[in-house]
């Protein structure tokens, strides 16, 4: 048997909520065994200065020189990431030293895979001095500099979850409903993935223009509205949705302009059943029919996107609970999961996840100077 090793992941995704941190133990191959795992919510100022961020990198030219609001982002992100491992620490009752790696994602501020950029802000270095643990970052640039997208690249976690899931019919659609929306089919031989459109990034953005909440609540405002089908139907013919995969997208590709005059309730109506309607298109690319879906990320809990998700598909649509997973921490565990692939030389990503010509390894390795004192 592999030698388990024990691993924090730790997710921040495009919905710029907070942190995801998950405790795996693993081999990184074919066991996960989930532990401890919470979520750190972003203060206001922390998601002003990555949105601030984001504006930031989507107007930096190549070569361009970093402003020091990314600069100042990275560093408070980092620092919050300390915290959120040292509050994980202290809930499992597990010393640093006890820890053989952390998988830090960072935050994705730019991602234009047409132009061979990705971008997720995190310095690991920084994190391996806080923490006292050894860090594996920068996760996706070896694939798009081998010619992949670069994202999705939590699908080889998926399929290692699903096929060890007892009572699983395989082939199913692992679906991530984050800021992006993004799916992973697996079947008995085949994994592919791709994001599908647009996932709580708009709904949310609408929200805090009209109710000055980060979200919409359980789909409350969505749910008092009515979605206009004109404005669907244009929205539904975005070439994006008929590309063949591998494909992926960044947070800003989609916004809510399209529902710009609509009233708040409306907006939120037919924002959500977009959403909807793009995922059960990506059911168009798959290479033979699912037996069901299986829902993760914070997507789950918007009852307007899931109610149009279940009448636009013909399989039944699961949250990941009713599988025996978390669906809060599915990504948080796959860094986890990805970190030990990464430290033993294993592929991350495959030709039909990201699009690399190759089953393409990465990371970088941020090992913890133990003759340093850790910065205060």
């Amino acid at each position: 048997m592999a030698e388990l090793q024990k691993v924090i992941g730790l997710m921040s995704g495009t919905s710029l909520d907070g942190i995801d941190a998950a405790l795996v133990e693993t081999d990184g191959q074919d066991i996960v065994r989930p532990g401890q795992a919470l979520f750190v919510a972003y203060s206001a100022e922390m998601r002003a200065l990555l949105k601030d961020a984001l504006v930031a990198a989507s107007a930096l030219a190549v070569g361009g020189q970093v402003p020091q609001s990314i600069l100042d982002a990275e560093q408070r992100l980092t620092d919050v990431h300390a915290d959120a491992v040292g509050q994980l620490l202290a809930v499992a009752g597990v010393r640093a030293e006890a820890i053989a790696l952390l998988g830090f994602h960072g935050q994705t501020i730019l991602h234009r895979p047409q132009e061979h950029r990705t971008w997720q802000i995190g310095d690991g270095a920084r994190l391996a001095r806080l923490t006292g643990i050894d860090v594996v970052n920068d996760f996706r640039s070896a694939d798009m500099d081998a010619g992949g997208e670069g994202a999705p690249f939590a699908p080889l976690y998926h399929a290692a979850l699903a096929r060890r899931t007892p009572g699983l019919k395989l082939p199913v659609a692992v679906l991530n409903v984050g800021g992006v929306a993004n799916v992973t089919f697996v079947g008995r031989e085949t994994v592919l993935a791709f994001d599908t459109g647009p996932g709580n990034a708009p709904m949310d953005d609408w929200a805090m223009k009209h109710l000055g909440k980060p979200m919409d609540e359980n789909g409350k405002l969505a749910r008092s509205g009515r979605v206009d089908a004109r404005i669907l139907a244009r929205m539904l013919e975005n070439p994006f949705f008929a590309r063949r995969p591998p494909k992926s997208l960044d947070r800003m590709d989609f916004g809510f302009e399209p529902v710009n005059a609509l009233s708040p309730a409306d907006g939120a109506a037919t924002s959500a059943a977009f959403t909807a309607a793009s995922i059960a298109r990506a059911a168009e690319h798959f290479p033979e029919p699912i037996s069901e879906w299986i829902m993760c990320g914070g997507g789950r809990y918007n009852k307007a996107l899931l109610g149009s998700l279940r009448m636009s598909v013909r399989v039944p649509v699961r949250p990941a609970e009713d599988v025996g997973w978390r669906g809060d921490f599915i990504e948080a565990e796959a860094f986890a999961y990805l970190a030990a692939r990464s430290a033993k030389g294993l592929p991350l990503s495959l030709p039909t996840t990201t699009g690399a010509p190759n089953p393409t390894t990465g990371g970088r390795l941020h090992r913890y100077d133990r003759r340093l004192t850790k910065e205060a």
